[in-house]
């Protein structure tokens, strides 16, 4: 395929992964990341992969007025866009976002007003081109929202509905949104936390993804195995969920 890859967290273990996958087709990617990241052994990571250019931005997620912008400059510079990778996010500290407003918004805001910008203006991006493909990462803990982790969760959970809704109204435009559900995943945004029950790595969230892509599903939930646990999750008295841990 002849496009290009654009990655919105370069720096992501998971879009890394992702990009990584792609590459072996041999595609353009560029890498975007958050003003003075060291993008260089991602950039290099994804050559030895069979990339065969790989361009490198600098991209605030949270400054929603520079979002549309900054993709019309990345396809007027390296476009048509074929695979838009939204891949940043924060995990954040749910016991100081219990006594921290500021710090409760400032994960709402990255986790999801800042995707919903994105994704509204990459979705009239890529319809004006007439194809492409959005990846979403939601999680498992917005398909529930648990006591234990309820800020990041809601995030979650709106944005899960946000993108589950642009798929729908994407249907018939030629653009393609894949909605991603991994569980926990082991990796620096959860190291020193225990893992959960199904657990994945970013290697294979990135397997799933890039598979659940090429056949263009609309949904993935990683491992798949999470599909029918949560759907008797969805089942359990309120009482019992409450005393759920992470």
């Amino acid at each position: 395929m002849s496009g290009t890859v654009l990655v919105l967290g370069g720096r992501s273990e998971i879009g890394l992964a992702v990009a990584q996958r792609l590459a072996g087709d041999h595609r353009r990617f560029v890498l975007a990341a958050r003003p003075g990241a060291d993008l260089t052994a991602a950039s290099a990571t994804l050559r030895e992969a069979g990339a065969e250019t790989v361009e490198t931005t600098e991209f605030d997620a949270d400054d929603l007025a520079a979002h549309g912008s900054f993709l019309e400059k990345v396809a007027t510079g390296h476009g048509p866009l074929e695979v838009v990778v939204l891949a940043f996010g924060i995990l954040g500290d749910q016991a100081r976002a219990e006594e921290d407003a500021a710090h409760a918004a400032a994960i709402v805001h990255t986790d999801y007003v800042a995707q919903v910008g994105l994704l509204t203006h990459a979705a009239n991006l890529l319809r004006a081109q007439g194809h492409g493909s959005l990846v979403v990462f939601s999680s498992v803990a917005g398909v529930r929202v648990r006591r234990a982790n309820y800020v990041y969760g809601s995030a979650k959970a709106g944005l899960d509905g946000f993108a589950s809704g642009l798929a729908d109204a994407l249907q018939g435009s030629g653009v393609h949104l894949l909605l991603v559900r991994p569980g926990f995943v082991i990796g620096r945004m959860t190291e020193g936390m225990s893992p959960a029950p199904f657990s994945s790595t970013p290697d294979q969230v990135a397997d799933a993804t890039v598979a659940a892509l090429r056949k263009r599903r609309g949904v993935v939930w990683v491992p798949g195995v999470l599909r029918p646990v949560f759907f008797g999750m969805r089942l359990l008295p309120r009482a019992i969920w409450r005393r759920l841990p992470r």
